[in-house]
């Protein structure tokens, strides 16, 4: 019996008075991996920032494994579940690998990065007194992972994770994140333009269309085309 672990309930939330996000509703088990395709400026960053509550939710309701997270703060959030990597990646390039993955430790963990983090990304073990500043793209998309899953989530976001990285690369961040996800059985939802990359990682595919959701299919059934379509400008 596959576990509901992530559930968007008729979600909408903009800037002000504009609405970008409009009555959203998807349901994801655990495990599963999806993927949220779209242009720029379809909506996919507003969503995933509305999901964290650095947007706040106009409507609607987001609940992580039977808890609502809708009127929480953003660190109330990270504590229930939920954890963010967001597009761009946004580590901190004067701190060192380790401080990096130390900021999202929680206080019981004194300090120590789990064995299974550099497991996942030895480079990332390798470089620990390095500057975050000084990664390449690829690395520093790893550091932020790596940071995110230290808060031991039931639901991980990242927002666009191959922007400006090399292909070769990208396929090591798709075995790995398949990995995770078997290894924590972790749900991932995945913000991307790049369908090579997620046809190697998703069960379900999803398109952002003007802030609403315009095609849905499974893996197994998906059609690339349409999809392609939605991407083209």
């Amino acid at each position: 019996m596959l576990k509901k672990m992530f559930s968007i309930q008729e979600l909408n939330s903009g800037y002000g008075q504009s609405k970008v996000i409009s009555d959203i509703t998807l349901d994801i088990n655990q495990k599963e991996i999806v993927a949220i395709m779209g242009r720029n400026g379809m909506g996919k960053t507003t969503l995933f920032k509305t999901l964290m509550g650095l947007i706040p939710t106009m409507s609607g309701d987001i609940v992580v494994d039977g808890v609502s997270l809708a009127k929480m703060e953003t660190y109330n959030r990270v504590q229930n579940g939920i954890a963010y990597v967001p597009q761009g990646r946004m580590i901190f390039s004067n701190m060192t690998v380790l401080e990096n993955i130390q900021t999202g430790l929680s206080q019981k963990a004194n300090g120590k990065v789990p064995d299974e983090i550099y497991s996942l990304f030895p480079v990332l073990y390798d470089m620990r007194s390095r500057k975050g500043g000084n990664l390449s793209g690829g690395q520093q998309q790893q550091l932020a992972i790596a940071r995110a899953l230290v808060t031991n989530p039931k639901v991980l976001l990242l927002d666009e994770p191959t922007e400006g990285i090399q292909p070769s690369i990208i396929k090591d961040i798709a075995k790995t994140l398949k990995e995770i996800r078997n290894l924590k059985d972790l749900t991932i939802i995945v913000s991307e333009q790049v369908l090579s990359f997620t046809m190697e990682i998703a069960d379900r595919f999803c398109v952002l269309e003007k802030g609403k959701l315009v095609y849905q299919n499974t893996a197994v059934n998906v059609d690339e085309k349409i999809i392609s379509s939605y991407l083209s400008v």
